[in-house]
């Protein structure tokens, strides 16, 4: 009886050794599938050609204030996007989230609402879990750097993204979108977040000075528009399939819905586009295919957190929470328009 009780216990260990969802190796998920580690020809040392050590350091800067006091209550906002980015992407990779992962990085905040591990294809999977990864990292970057601010409570259920397809269409999508079925509807889920925090950071980037601030919002901003590049390529490789189950309704169709309502809630323009515009929109003016959303100079657009609080509560109101912050964003900036300063 001992040895069958010892037996299974040895069989259950190795079934958590195996499980990607569930291992963890100092608070991360492993992946069972890399193959053996051996040394790395990327971070083996390299010497100076030329002899004696190469220069690495970046010219001093002209601010030689790290952080200004300016600078944190900007930086801290981003905080509640990079939450919602990374619950939903490690959630639909994992099936578990920070509090899992890295709970210290949550600083007392309730955990998300109605996220779940996604049906994800290998490929899918493993873009899906990098990101959830890297946001990780950029939680604590931020946190570094310049304070956090708790995690505030935020909606990833399956109702909330059917609400946000609905507004983008104009009537009820039937059966409601849920962005935990499928690659491409987790796809089309994603395209609705991220690209905010690209808007953001180019929005930041005017009002801050410090350089060690600079640096992140930099560091931040490159990762956070590659993320968002690769998941419109991966949609663009399928912008004339049509999504079921919803009929003749393309993935173009959906993009180019989610930044009309968008544009529509953010109340000051356009600084949205989908993965497919008319000419006068396109590079140029030159061509219709828009893998990249930028303007006219193919730059990049900025939003105010107002604009984006307009857009994250799906109310086009920064006064009048819901969406994807049902009780509202977090940090001094988003509270003060709620009437409330605390974080």
């Amino acid at each position: 009886m001992a040895s069958s009780h010892a037996y299974s216990l040895f069989v259950l260990f190795l079934l958590l050794i195996c499980s990607c969802s569930e291992a963890l190796l100092r608070g991360h998920p492993v992946d069972p599938t890399c193959p053996r580690e051996r040394p790395s020809s990327v971070v083996a040392t390299v010497s100076s050609r030329h002899g004696g050590e190469a220069w690495c350091q970046p010219p001093a800067p002209h601010t030689p204030v790290a952080v200004l006091p300016y600078d944190v209550e900007p930086m801290q906002f981003a905080l509640n996007l990079e939450y919602t980015e990374a619950e939903f992407f490690l959630h639909g990779a994992f099936g578990v989230g920070l509090d899992q992962i890295a709970p210290n990085l949550a600083l007392g905040g309730p955990p998300p609402v109605g996220a779940r591990k996604a049906d994800l294809d290998e490929v899918t999977w493993r873009v899906i879990a990098e990101f959830g990864l890297q946001e990780v990292g950029h939680i604590r970057a931020i946190q570094r750097t310049v304070g956090g601010i708790p995690r505030p409570l935020i909606d990833l259920s399956a109702h909330n993204f059917g609400r946000v397809m609905d507004t983008a269409f104009g009537y009820h999508l039937d059966p409601p979108f849920d962005p935990y079925t499928s690659s491409l509807d987790f796809l089309l889920a994603s395209y609705v977040i991220p690209y905010l925090g690209i808007n953001g950071y180019v929005g930041t980037n005017p009002i801050i000075d410090g350089y060690e601030t600079k640096k992140l919002l930099a560091g931040l901003l490159g990762v956070e528009a590659a993320q968002d590049a690769v998941l419109r390529g991966l949609l663009f490789e399928r912008l004339g399939a049509a999504v079921p189950p919803y009929g003749n309704i393309t993935v173009a169709e959906f993009t180019d819905r989610v930044s009309a309502m968008r544009n529509r809630l953010g109340r000051c323009g356009v600084k949205d586009e989908g993965i497919t515009v008319p000419r006068g929109l396109g590079a140029e003016r030159a061509i219709c295919t828009n893998v990249l959303s930028a303007d006219g100079d193919s730059l990049s657009y900025a939003r105010t957190p107002a604009e984006l609080l307009r857009i994250l509560y799906l109310t086009g109101d920064e006064h009048l929470p819901g969406g994807f912050f049902p009780e509202g964003a977090n940090g001094r900036i988003a509270r003060s328009f709620l009437g409330k300063t605390h974080q």
